[in-house]
């Protein structure tokens, strides 16, 4: 019988850190972790993987990379990775690992397609792949809580308060009001976004992921393709490519 190939892709984000196990090429579990040396090394012992990919945009402890690659066949996802893709930006050593994971996957979905990817998490990110696997970069705009928090701590009576999807249009309190303005002002501005790129672009798909999606998916009047985890789907393909 032939034993399972099991492969651990971790996601250092600036709101959480994550980690997926992909067993024989399909994802088994996703869990959120703290990014330290004992809680990599728990998930290592527990899940045995022969290969392991790290996408961080954070300041981690380099003990974890030291770990994986004693523990591990390793590779850190960077601008020098083995990509499916090319990008001709000016500084591509500042493209964030993160989004080079997003059109990495967008590029093995939807081949010879031009593709926007929605990336919904601490920050919006726009990330653009042309038809030909180009990344020709995109744009970035605050997160729901990045404009949630501003309002909070740059006002004097402002609350903070929590996404939540039952709110009118028309906001009838402070709490309602800021819902509305922030969930469906980033409904307009995505909507937006992928209008202007498909009158630009035939042959045109946007994917929208990330873990605030399930706030706009409903709400958007362009047709998307949603999937949550696009990012892991796309570090597991750049560790198969890369190790």
């Amino acid at each position: 019988m032939q034993a399972n190939h099991t492969v651990l892709c971790l996601d250092f984000g600036n709101t959480l850190q994550k980690a997926a196990i992909f067993t024989n090429g399909q994802q088994t579990a996703v869990q959120v972790i703290e990014p330290t040396v004992a809680a990599v090394e728990q998930l290592i012992n527990q899940y045995q993987p022969s290969k392991a990919l790290l996408s961080s945009v954070i300041t981690h402890d380099v003990g974890v990379e030291e770990l994986l690659a004693k523990k591990t066949v390793f590779h850190k996802l960077n601008h020098l990775s083995n990509l499916p893709i090319t990008s001709p930006v000016g500084k591509p050593e500042t493209i964030g690992a993160d989004r080079l994971a997003l059109v990495s996957a967008a590029v093995h979905l939807f081949p010879h397609q031009h593709t926007l990817v929605i990336g919904m998490g601490s920050c919006i990110t726009y990330n653009f792949v042309n038809k030909y696997h180009e990344f020709l970069g995109g744009s970035i705009s605050p997160g729901m809580q990045m404009r949630f928090r501003a309002m909070n701590q740059y006002t004097a009576l402002l609350p903070m308060v929590e996404p939540e999807n039952n709110f009118p249009l028309i906001g009838y309190d402070t709490k309602t009001n800021l819902l509305s303005g922030v969930i469906i002002g980033i409904t307009a501005e995505i909507d937006a976004f992928i209008t202007l790129y498909s009158q630009k672009y035939s042959n045109f798909n946007a994917v929208l992921t990330g873990g605030d999606a399930p706030y706009f998916v409903p709400r958007l009047k362009n047709k998307i393709f949603a999937d949550p985890n696009l990012l892991f789907k796309g570090l597991y393909a750049i560790c198969e490519k890369n190790v």
